[in-house]
């Protein structure tokens, strides 16, 4: 049979860094071994989940490139499957329907860890039904009003035995397992069953989730073989801790991955950096998407823990910022401007922009916050940079730098950068002094790519208004009372 993985989210909460990790070592097993990547949502919990949780995970997913091959699949739509299966458990007498009430529980819970034991189901209504010669009992409820839960007959004697593809071999002993609920009193089933009925059905052959679910594991054997089924393989991955060695939180970085475009992270880094969070190959830290589903073994993936490193990612996105296809890297600056309200119809093509800025930008963020300038109205200029470079002596600079733009026959960066070295020769000053006060000018701060990039990318028209425009600052600053 070809590998089949699937990434099961609840959709309780957005997709995070954890869950974004789960889903692309399960993608990346398929696509290494050319097999199928199903993504399912268990929904089932419908109190916490939200349509803009499904929303948000299906969001993440595509700005990730994590393509599914087939689903998504809701577990909502599946009750009527889940309830047959339920039922065939009860009557091969796998199951039995049990009746404890609440207070019934919670006593036979507080007079067990009283006697330092510990605290589970034990078994009473399973020796009920089989004192009284069936598999299941009736649907009905008892006189008293309470409605049955359905519970799973987990062997008593023997072990279940875990062979995990990352933690290695992992021995259970059934006796320490109790007889989990599979279906609540309202019918509703629980998570262990659905998803060894999802699994069965959408003939999953490689479950690849948290550690936190190995426990989960041994009874989801245990009800496949009761359904005569054979179980899928299992590979649970280590925890990610904050960069402190604490859980993982949201002061971490436990947030949704859309919040990683927000900050301006581009997803070739984020996927590079999760993939590292765990496995490894060799020394090399910097993969292509073809590099990873080429090299990627669930079976190199440690058994410890990984720290989050935000400097890591941070060097990571800047590494493919750098890297990038400025027309491809032109759609998400322009999704990051109209985040700022910013139209950029009336100024140099994104793509241009990219191109001067991409080799000094760590996130999109930056990159669009340090070329806001190409596209925005004069709303003032930076303090403390006309302070130091629009005082008295910037008039003479920038006049002779007016004179020699507006005569240039061309206008692009070759004639621009002649122009400007020209009035710096001509002052005997410094091409600082020159480029400075002229960066101000026409940026309205002290940050801008080279000067002779910018004014190309400005326009012949744009820059002599703006040069204009500080000329005016100063003889409003010349005469203004001190």
């Amino acid at each position: 049979m070809s590998i089949r993985t699937r990434f099961a989210p609840s959709p309780t909460g957005f997709l995070h860094i954890g869950g974004a990790r789960t889903a692309l070592f399960c993608w990346l097993y398929a696509r290494r071994h050319l097999g199928r990547f199903i993504l399912r949502i268990e929904d089932t919990d419908r109190a916490r989940s939200t349509d803009d949780a499904v929303q948000a995970i299906l969001d993440g997913m595509a700005w990730l490139g994590l393509d599914h091959d087939e689903g998504p699949f809701y577990q909502t739509q599946r009750f009527e499957r889940y309830a047959e299966v339920r039922d065939q458990l009860l009557s091969a007498g796998h199951a039995y329907r049990c009746y404890c009430t609440k207070e019934a529980l919670d006593a036979m819970r507080a007079e067990q860890m009283a006697n330092k034991q510990k605290p589970r189901y034990d078994g009473r209504c399973r020796k009920l039904t089989e004192a009284a010669g069936g598999a299941g009992g009736s649907d009905a409820p008892r006189r008293d009003g309470t409605a049955p839960v359905v519970r799973f007959k987990t062997p008593t004697t023997g072990q279940t035995i875990v062979d995990d593809a990352v933690r290695g071999r992992v021995v259970f002993e059934n006796a320490e397992l109790d007889d989990l609920i599979i279906a609540r009193s309202d019918g509703t089933p629980t998570y262990n069953f659905t998803v060894v009925v999802d699994d069965h059905d959408m003939q999953v052959t490689d479950v690849i989730r948290g550690d936190d679910h190995l426990n989960n594991t041994p009874r989801q054997i245990n009800i496949f073989k009761a359904l005569g089924a054979e179980p899928p393989r299992y590979a649970h991955l280590p925890m990610i801790l904050g960069p402190d060695g604490a859980k993982l939180s949201k002061r971490h970085g436990a947030v949704s991955v859309m919040e990683y475009r927000n900050d301006g992270f581009l997803p070739e880094a984020l996927l590079n950096y999760l993939v590292r969070l765990g496995w490894s190959h060799g020394d090399q830290e910097v993969f292509s998407r073809e590099e990873m589903v080429a090299l990627f073994d669930i079976s190199d993936v440690n058994q410890s823990a990984s720290a989050i490193n935000p400097e890591k990612l941070l060097w990571l996105n800047q590494h493919y910022i750098k890297a990038a296809d400025p027309d491809d890297l032109a759609a998400e600056l322009g999704w990051h401007f109209e985040r700022l309200g910013i139209d950029v119809a009336d100024g140099p093509a994104l793509a241009d922009v990219v191109r001067c800025q991409q080799a000094r930008a760590k996130t999109m963020v930056e990159m669009a916050e340090n070329s806001r300038f190409f596209y925005e109205a004069f709303a003032g200029y930076d303090e403390k940079a006309a302070a130091k470079h629009l005082g008295a002596d910037a008039t003479p600079v920038l006049m002779r730098l007016r004179d020699a733009l507006e005569g240039l026959a061309t206008w692009d960066v070759t004639a621009v950068h002649g122009a400007v070295n020209g009035v710096a020769e001509a002052l005997e000053l410094k091409l600082g002094k020159v480029a400075q006060p002229l960066r101000v000018a026409v940026a309205f701060g002290p940050v801008s790519p080279p000067i002779d990039q910018t004014l190309a990318l400005l326009g012949r028209e744009t820059t002599l208004a703006r040069i204009d425009r500080a000329l005016e600052y100063r003889d409003a600053e010349s005469v203004a009372p001190t």
